[in-house]
C-alpha cells in the first residue's frame, strides 16, 4: 500500500509558469520512479532556466502516517547546502571591506586554535571554507553533544589534523562553523541574524529558518525518515543549531528556487545588489582538489572535482557544473547548476542518504540541454548496490575474530565510570549485569561487550550509530583502569583517548 501511495503527486502543488517547462517532458515519471525504487516518502523539485522558475512541484508525503502531501512550501532540512549561505555571507562582508578572504582567521578571532600551530597562525576563511586546513571531520564532537557554538569553537584547540596545512582536502563542518561564528563576531551580530537580514529577506525567502525547532512550529513541514532494514521509518529530528553555519538551515522549494535564481545571476535579485559579481563567481570557483571520492560520485559523466567555498566545482557531460548536497537525520537535499547554461535544479527530500536526487537532476539537465537521455535512475541504483555490496564485503574482512581463552585484567565493575576528553566530552561506562553499556555525551547507551582482553565493542549488528566500534581500556602503573581509547575519527592513525574522572574522596 505504501509504495502505491508514494507515487501520488498533487496537481495543486505544481507550479509550471513558463512554456519552457515543456522541455522537461516526462520528468514527473522520473521522480515517480525514484519515489518507488528508493522508497522516498516525499520530495520537492524546482528547475530554473534563464532566471525563471520553470518547474516547481511537491511529490509524495511530508507525513506518511497522517497522509499529508508535500507542497512547494513544505519545509525540509537542507543540511550542508547551508554552507553556501555561509560563504555568500562572507562574500557580502568582504564587499563591505569588513573581512578579507586571505587574512588569517586570528585577525578576527584571536583565540582561534587547533593543535597544528601552522594552521592556527595562517589559516584563512578561504582555507576553512574550501576544506584545506588539514583538519578532518571530528563530527562526533557536535553530533553527540549539546555543546554551544562557542564551546565547540573553544574545544577545537585540542583537535589533531591528519594532513599538513593546505596539503589536501579534508571535509570539516567545524571549520565552516568557525567562519559563521567569525561573521557574527565581526558584524556584532550572529550568523543567523546576518543570513536572515542580508540573504533571506532580499531573496524573499519568507519560510526559511535555522532550526528544526522552528520548523516544527510551521503549518507545513516535513517529518524526517530513514530506511531501517529496508523499511521506511520515521526518525527523531536532529537539532544541530550549534554547528548551524555548516548545516542547520531549513527551507522550502519555493524559497530555494529563488536562491537558485540568484546563484545563477549576477549578484542581484529583483534589481537589488546582494553581492558583487566577482565574489559570487569566486565562491563557485574550485580551490582544493577532491581525491579519494567513492565511485558513486565520480562516474556518470562527471569530471574531476574541486571544492570551492561551500560548493563543488566540476563538469557534467562537458558542461561546467557547480553543486552541493546536504544530509542530516531524515533529510537529504541537492542544489546543482550549470552556470554558463543558466540552468539549475534544487531538490529537497525527507529520506536520509538519498543519492537518487542526482538521478532526477541529471535527467532534467539532459532535457534542458537537448542531450540524449540517459537512464540515470538505473545507473545510480546499480552504483549504489555495488557500493553497498563492497561495503559489506569490506566489513567481513575488517571484523576481527575474538581471541579465545583471554581474560579481562579487571572485573567489569572496575571498567565502569566516566571518562573525559577535552574536545569530545564524556564517555560513560555502566555495568549492567554481566555486560557494559557505553554512552558518548547524549548518544547511547549502547551495549559494549568484551571482545577479548580489555577490548570491548558495540556489536556489529546492533542498530546504533556506534555499531562495530571498539574501545580499549588501559591502566596506569598502579594497575588501575584510567583510560579508554576509541577510533572516533577514523581518518586519524591514533585513537581518541578519554581519561577516567577520578572520584573525589568523601
Amino acid at each position: 500500500m505504501l509504495f502505491t501511495l508514494l507515487l501520488w503527486t498533487s496537481a495543486s502543488n505544481a507550479q509550471t509558469p513558463a512554456a519552457d517547462s515543456k522541455v522537461l517532458g516526462n520528468l514527473d515519471d522520473v521522480v515517480a520512479k525514484v519515489l518507488a525504487e528508493w522508497k522516498v516518502p516525499g520530495l520537492s523539485v524546482a528547475v530554473v532556466k534563464n532566471g525563471q522558475v520553470i518547474y516547481a512541484k511537491g511529490f509524495g508525503y511530508r507525513d506518511v502516517e497522517k497522509k499529508l502531501p508535500v507542497t512547494t512550501d513544505t519545509l525540509f532540512a537542507i543540511g550542508s547546502v547551508s554552507k553556501s549561505f555561509t560563504s555568500l555571507m562572507f562574500a557580502v562582508l568582504n564587499d563591505e571591506g569588513k573581512v578579507d578572504w586571505d587574512q588569517p582567521v586570528r585577525t578576527y578571532l584571536p583565540t582561534f586554535q587547533i593543535l597544528d600551530p601552522v594552521a592556527t597562525d595562517h589559516a584563512t576563511a578561504r582555507d576553512l571554507l574550501s576544506h584545506r586546513t588539514g583538519m578532518p571531520g571530528h563530527d562526533l564532537i557536535w553530533y553527540s553533544s549539546n555543546f554551544s557554538r562557542e564551546d565547540l569553537f573553544d574545544r577545537m584547540k585540542y583537535l589533531k589534523s591528519n594532513k599538513e596545512f593546505r596539503q589536501g582536502y579534508e571535509y570539516c563542518n567545524l571549520m565552516v562553523m568557525t567562519v559563521g561564528y567569525l561573521e557574527g563576531r565581526v558584524a556584532n551580530s550572529s550568523w543567523e541574524e546576518l543570513v536572515r537580514t542580508r540573504i533571506f529577506q532580499p531573496l524573499d525567502m519568507r519560510n526559511s529558518n535555522f532550526s528544526v525547532t522552528d520548523s516544527q512550529k510551521s503549518a507545513d513541514f516535513s517529518q524526517p525518515y530513514s530506511l531501517k532494514k529496508d523499511v521506511v521509518t520515521k526518525v527523531p529530528f536532529k537539532n544541530i543549531d550549534a554547528i548551524g553555519p555548516a548545516g542547520s538551515i531549513n527551507s522550502s522549494i519555493n524559497d530555494m528556487s529563488r536562491y537558485l535564481v540568484f546563484q545563477l545571476g549576477d549578484g542581484t535579485y529583483n534589481g537589488k545588489k546582494i553581492v558583487s559579481p566577482a565574489n559570487l563567481k569566486l565562491v563557485h570557483t574550485g580551490q582544493t582538489a577532491m581525491t579519494g571520492l567513492p565511485e558513486l560520485f565520480t562516474q556518470n559523466g562527471l569530471g574531476p572535482m574541486t571544492y570551492a567555498m561551500g560548493w563543488v566545482d566540476t563538469t557534467f557531460r562537458g558542461h561546467h557544473m557547480v553543486w552541493h548536497n546536504g544530509g542530516i537525520d531524515g533529510f537529504h537535499s541537492l542544489l546543482t547548476m550549470l552556470p554558463e547554461d543558466k540552468v539549475g535544479v534544487v531538490i529537497l527530500s525527507n529520506m536520509s542518504s538519498n543519492v537518487s536526487l542526482e538521478a532526477i537532476a541529471y535527467s532534467a539537465f539532459d532535457r534542458l540541454l537537448g542531450l540524449p537521455q540517459d537512464r540515470w535512475t538505473d545507473r545510480y541504483k546499480a552504483a549504489q548496490e555495488k557500493m553497498k555490496k563492497e561495503d559489506e564485503e569490506e566489513k567481513k574482512k575488517e571484523h576481527p575474530t575474538a581471541k579465545s581463552g583471554t581474560q579481562p585484567s579487571h572485573s567489569l565493575a572496575d571498567f565502569a565510570g566516566e571518562y573525559t576528553n577535552p574536545a569530545y566530552g564524556m564517555v560513560k561506562i555502566v555495568q549492567q549485569g554481566n555486560d557494559l553499556t557505553i554512552a558518548l555525551n547524549q548518544i547511547g547507551p549502547y551495549p559494549f561487550s568484551r571482545l577479548h582482553y580489555d577490548i570491548f565493542e558495540v556489536p556489529e549488528k546492533s542498530d546504533s550509530l556506534f555499531a562495530g566500534t571498539k574501545g580499549q581500556f588501559h591502566m596506569n602503573t598502579e594497575g588501575d583502569i584510567d583510560r579508554l581509547a576509541m577510533p572516533l575519527e577514523p581518518t586519524l592513525p591514533e585513537d581518541i583517548v578519554f581519561r577516567r574522572v577520578v572520584e573525589k574522596k568523601k
